[in-house]
C-alpha cells in the first residue's frame, strides 16, 4: 500500500483528467466532444465523453470512436421513463433521465477519480443542472457548458425572477402576451413572443423544467458558453463581470466541428456539385438535424426559391408536425422526430411537381442531409438558410457566410432576433401568410436581398468581420483561448 506522499506523486503525474456529461442529440454532443478535443490538444486533458443511455445512435457512435486515444466515452446506465405522460415535452425526458441518472453518475466519477489520479473537473451542459450534485457528492467541482449564446444563458439565470414577475400579473401572465420586450442586461431586447419556445406556455412541465434549471445553475462553479465577446459585445461585457448570485461565465466559442474529409464524407455529391458553381453564388438551405417544415411551407419554399433564380443547395426533409416534434413524440431523446421518417419515406416526394427538373440548371437537391461543415467552408457557398440553431449559426460565422433566418422552435426565435438586430448577420424573412406561413414571393425577396442587394452585402461584410474575430480569439493570447486556459488552471490549482 503506498503512504500518502507516494499517492499526491501519483496525482501530480498523472494528467489531468475531466469528465463532461452530455444531454442526448447530436447538437449536444459534438459540441461538448470538440470542448474535450480543446482541452486535450491545447492543455494536455485526458477525458471522458460521458452519455446517456437514450442517446445512442449511429451518428454518436461514430463521432466518440473519431476521438483521439486519450479521450474514452462511456454511457450511464438506463434509467426508467415509462412512468411519463405519454406525449411528455423532450425537455421533461431530458431532466427527469438527468435527475433519475444522478445515483449512478456519482458511482461512474467516483471511479474516474480513483483509476485517472487526478479527475480535476465535472461538466455538464444545459439540460443536466441537477448531476451537479453527483460531482459535489463524488468531492470533484462542477461546472456546466453551456451549447448557447449568452442571450440564452441570461434568459436562463433570470427566468426564476421572471417567472414570478409573470405569475404576479392578474390572470397569470405569458411570455407572447408581453406589450413590452424582454430586456436583460446587455443583451438584445427580444419580444415576449420569440423568447423560448417551452416558455410559452408556463403551465406547461417543459416551462416548470426550464424554471427549475435556471435556479440549478447557480449551483455550478463556473459557466463555459459556446459563444465569443465580438458576437454578443454587450451580453460579454456584462456576464463576464463577477456577481455574487451566479456564478462566474467564461465565453470559450466559438467551438465548432472540423469541415474535413475523413469527418464527412460526400456520398450526396454536394461537394462535387459546388466544384462547378462560380465562387460566392449558391445558398445553402438546411434546418438542422432535428426540423423540417409542414409539406405547405415545403412547397412554398420550393416556389420562393423557383422565383429567386439564385443558385441553391437545399437539403430536403420529409414534412412533420413540428408541434409533435416539440412534444417529443414519436422519438426517444436522443433522436429528433425527423429519424423516425427518413428511413421510410421519400423527401423529394413533397416537393411541387417538376422543381426538380426546371431548376436542375442552377439547384440542387439532396434527401435528408449533407457534410454541412464542408458546404459551408466551400468556396462556392455565399450565404444559408437556416432555423438558426446555435451550431450552425456558428459554423456559418467561422466560414464567413451570412444567414437568412427562418427559425422554427426551442431558443430559434430569440436567435434570429440577435442575428437581424444586434449581431446583424442576417436577414429575414416576413411571416405574413395564414399562422404564419412564410410566402413564396417573401422568400425570393429576401433570398434576392441576400445574394444581390445592400442590405445583404452589408450582413457579408459583418460576418466577414465576425469571422475574422472568432479565428482571432481562440489563437494563443486570444480573448476565449485565454478564458479556456483561466478555467484549465483553477482546475489544476484546485487539485493542489
Amino acid at each position: 500500500m503506498c503512504d500518502g506522499g507516494e499517492t499526491n506523486a501519483a496525482t501530480a503525474e498523472a494528467p489531468p483528467h475531466v469528465a463532461l456529461l452530455s444531454s442526448p442529440g447530436m447538437g449536444h454532443v459534438a459540441p461538448l466532444a470538440e470542448l474535450a478535443r480543446r482541452l486535450h490538444e491545447a492543455h494536455g486533458f485526458t477525458a471522458t465523453v460521458l452519455t446517456y443511455a437514450s442517446s445512442d445512435s449511429a451518428a454518436q457512435r461514430a463521432l466518440l470512436a473519431s476521438l483521439p486515444p486519450a479521450m474514452g466515452a462511456a454511457s450511464l446506465p438506463t434509467v426508467p421513463l415509462d412512468d411519463l405522460p405519454a406525449g411528455s415535452a423532450i425537455e421533461t425526458l431530458l431532466s427527469v433521465e438527468a435527475q433519475r441518472s444522478v445515483p449512478a453518475l456519482t458511482m461512474v466519477l467516483k471511479d474516474l477519480k480513483s483509476r485517472t489520479g487526478n479527475l480535476v473537473a465535472f461538466v455538464a451542459d444545459l439540460f443536466s443542472a441537477d448531476t451537479l450534485r453527483a460531482a459535489r457528492d463524488a468531492g470533484v467541482p462542477g461546472y456546466l457548458f453551456f451549447p448557447s449564446n449568452l442571450l440564452m444563458l441570461s434568459l436562463m439565470l433570470h427566468l426564476p425572477r421572471l417567472d414570478a414577475e409573470l405569475a404576479a400579473v392578474e390572470g397569470g401572465g405569458e411570455f407572447r402576451d408581453m406589450t413590452e420586450p424582454v430586456r436583460l442586461p446587455g443583451c438584445v431586447s427580444v419580444p415576449g413572443a420569440d423568447i423560448l419556445q417551452p416558455l410559452q406556455d408556463r403551465a406547461s412541465d417543459a416551462c416548470r423544467w426550464m424554471v427549475h434549471h435556471g435556479e440549478r445553475y447557480r449551483d455550478a462553479d463556473g459557466i463555459l458558453v459556446n459563444t465569443f465577446d465580438a458576437a454578443e459585445p454587450g451580453a460579454a461585457a456584462v456576464l463576464r463581470r463577477p456577481e455574487p448570485w451566479r456564478p462566474p461565465v467564461y465565453p470559450v466559442g466559438p467551438i465548432t466541428r472540423r469541415a474535413t474529409t475523413a469527418d464527412d464524407g460526400d456520398d450526396t455529391g454536394c461537394v462535387e456539385w459546388l466544384d462547378a458553381q462560380p465562387e460566392r453564388s449558391v445558398l445553402f438551405v438546411s434546418f438542422g438535424s432535428g426540423s423540417a417544415l409542414s409539406a405547405a411551407q415545403t412547397r412554398e419554399l420550393a416556389r420562393g426559391l423557383e422565383l429567386s433564380g439564385a443558385r441553391f443547395l437545399w437539403v430536403v426533409r420529409s414534412p412533420i408536425d413540428a408541434d409533435a416534434y416539440a412534444a417529443g413524440a414519436g422519438a426517444n431523446p436522443g433522436e429528433s422526430y425527423y429519424d423516425g421518417l427518413k428511413s421510410r419515406d421519400d423527401p423529394l416526394s413533397h416537393l411541387p411537381g417538376g422543381f426538380v427538373e426546371r431548376t436542375k440548371a442552377t439547384g440542387l437537391v439532396v434527401p435528408s442531409w449533407a457534410p454541412q461543415a464542408r458546404v459551408l467552408a466551400h468556396r462556392a457557398t455565399m450565404a444559408m438558410l437556416t432555423h438558426c440553431g446555435w451550431n450552425s449559426v456558428l459554423e456559418s460565422v467561422v466560414s464567413g457566410v451570412p444567414m437568412v433566418a427562418w427559425p422554427l422552435y426551442a431558443e430559434q426565435r430569440q436567435n434570429a432576433v440577435l442575428l437581424c438586430e444586434e449581431t446583424r448577420a442576417a436577414l429575414r424573412p416576413r411571416a405574413r401568410g395564414a399562422d404564419g406561413m412564410i410566402l413564396a414571393e417573401d422568400i425570393a425577396e429576401v433570398v434576392k436581398e441576400m445574394m444581390h442587394g445592400e442590405k445583404g452585402a452589408a450582413a457579408r461584410a459583418k460576418v466577414e468581420e465576425l469571422r475574422e474575430a472568432a479565428a482571432s480569439v481562440l489563437r494563443p493570447g486570444g480573448v476565449s483561448y485565454a478564458t479556456l486556459a483561466e478555467v484549465v488552471s483553477k482546475w489544476k490549482g484546485a487539485t493542489h
